[in-house]
């Protein structure tokens, strides 16, 4: 198996299923289950896409070690094509879901592939990082990932919380593997993943070596629960156009005591490669990928809107115009961000390109604070409009449906029409599932404070622009300015 149609996809997962719980019950066949079939059928419809006749160009190739054909998603570029292939593919995907899928396996493929070009990161583990790359690649699998420590206490290290297991840590060293106790946050989509990457995200002491751990495993492992938040699914999909079919489910990961075998551990209690993972470059396809997934999502966003507009004629006011404006230069600033980081790629010593940092980042560090703006100014552009729609679709098989007929119509369209319209913009950003989406944008890569400190000061090069400054400063002095003036210049040099 290479590239998996929608139907493999399923029917891998009816036979390793995860241990889901929503509440007190336990999901027996997450491919049926009223809160996750819908995120299952969207995940396997995006397979089904890598099949069609007409895009198939862009969503498959020719892996070389094999000769077998395998998913965009998993090429590592070898030049600027390859890289506009990838953008066809991650593109096409995120339109498929309206740019609302944030954890389609293209992100997670990305940071793989990104991990197999830096393998030697890894030191002992290398090869165990390339294997696993080949057997998701060779197996076309969905991947979530799990980072971040329960908040349970933000004070201290891990290895002073309550208990020595609350954060996932090494309980021991076995023949077969490491022993893994805790928990971890979040795995997005993790219910209907088919494995799941895990590493520790932040910055470790020394005492906190046994939390140093990075591995791979499948979702369906013994062991691994999976404690998911409430569906955001409810009503029907006219109502509810949006979460009832994209919600995503996040989730709470427990290992109890989980095998993780050898061949599958990437880092082992190593405090400094945790800490310097940034190295292994995750972030230039993953950046890629989800600024791509971003553009995509505000394009719809701004399409949604400005059909509501449209539709009680209020696209004329030039207060209207201007924030719809700054929505639109939102979208094409990510644009140019996405082609300067292919035009000024970064190509390694095996000629692997990968996309530049500088624009990425500069979209990660930008649109964290532009979705909530979005977000507002739909807002105040539909106001009462998102709350006074009908409470559900049956008032259109009311009593009253002659009302609904005659008061929620809008210009030049019909009540079901605009109604339609507005509920799904009251979707996006009023709903739980809206609100959802609004703290993923913000935080999905870690906190928004400290990514743009690192990645757009500390580690940011300023080399060129302080030369550029220093160069100005340095064409003219005190000593000069005075002489002109016909004036000595008295300070001593060694008083100076």
């Amino acid at each position: 198996m290479t590239v998996r149609t929608g139907k493999e996809y399923i029917e891998r997962l009816k036979t390793n299923q995860p241990e889901v719980w929503f509440g007190s019950e336990r999901v027996d066949d997450v491919t049926t289950h009223p809160y996750t079939q819908p995120a299952v059928e969207t995940v396997a419809k995006l397979y089904d896409l890598q099949h069609d006749p007409e895009k198939r160009e862009f969503m498959q190739y020719v892996e070389p070690e094999t000769g077998e054909a395998c998913g965009t998603q998993f090429l590592l570029p070898k030049g600027k094509d390859d890289l506009l292939k990838r953008r066809k593919f991650h593109q096409d995907w995120a339109e498929a879901t309206y740019g609302w899928f944030g954890r389609s396996t293209d992100f997670m493929s990305a940071m793989m592939a990104a991990w197999n070009i830096n393998a030697d990161f890894f030191g002992d583990c290398a090869e165990n990082v390339r294997n696993y790359f080949r057997y998701i690649r060779d197996n076309d699998l969905y991947l979530t990932h799990v980072l971040i420590n329960p908040q349970v206490d933000r004070s201290k290290p891990a290895s002073q919380q309550p208990d020595e297991f609350t954060y996932l840590g090494v309980v021991r060293e076995t023949d077969e593997g490491l022993i893994v106790r805790g928990a971890k946050m979040l795995a997005t989509a993790g219910a209907y993943s088919d494995e799941m990457l895990v590493w520790p995200f932040g910055r470790h002491v020394e005492e906190d070596a046994k939390y140093a751990i990075a591995f791979a495993i499948p979702m369906a492992a013994e062991g691994v629960r999976l404690i998911s938040r409430k569906s955001f699914r409810t009503g029907n999909r006219f109502d509810n156009p949006l979460s009832n079919q994209y919600d995503e489910i996040d989730s709470i990961v427990v290992f109890d005591d989980v095998l993780v075998p050898w061949d599958r551990v990437f880092i082992n209690q190593d405090i400094d490669r945790v800490n310097n993972i940034w190295k292994a470059n995750s972030n230039s396809l993953t950046g890629h990928q989800s600024s791509i997934r971003l553009q995509v999502k505000l394009e719809f966003l701004f399409g949604l809107t400005e059909l509501a507009l449209q539709t009680i004629q209020a696209t004329k006011f030039p207060n209207v115009a201007d924030k719809m404006g700054e929505i639109s230069t939102y979208i094409e600033l990510i644009r140019a961000a996405i082609i300067a980081s292919e035009e000024t790629a970064d190509v390694d010593e095996e000629g692997f390109f990968t996309p530049s940092l500088k624009p990425i980042f500069a979209v990660r560090n930008s649109g964290n604070r532009w979705y909530p703006k979005v977000r507002h100014l739909i807002e105040l552009l539909l106001g009462g409009g998102l709350m006074y729609q009908p409470a559900d679709v049956t008032a259109f098989a009311s009593p009253y449906a002659d009302d609904i007929a005659k008061y929620y119509r809008g210009a030049d369209v019909d009540a079901e029409y605009k109604i339609r319209v507005f509920k799904a913009a009251a979707d996006a950003v009023l709903s739980e599932f809206g609100t959802r989406h609004e703290l993923y944008e913000q935080f999905y890569t870690g906190d928004r404070y400290f990514h743009r400190i690192m990645t757009q000061y500390n580690l940011y090069d300023k080399s060129r622009m302080v030369g550029l400054a220093e160069r100005f400063i340095n064409e003219y002095d005190a000593e000069s300015a005075l002489k002109e003036m016909g004036l000595e210049y008295k300070v001593d040099e060694q008083v100076a």
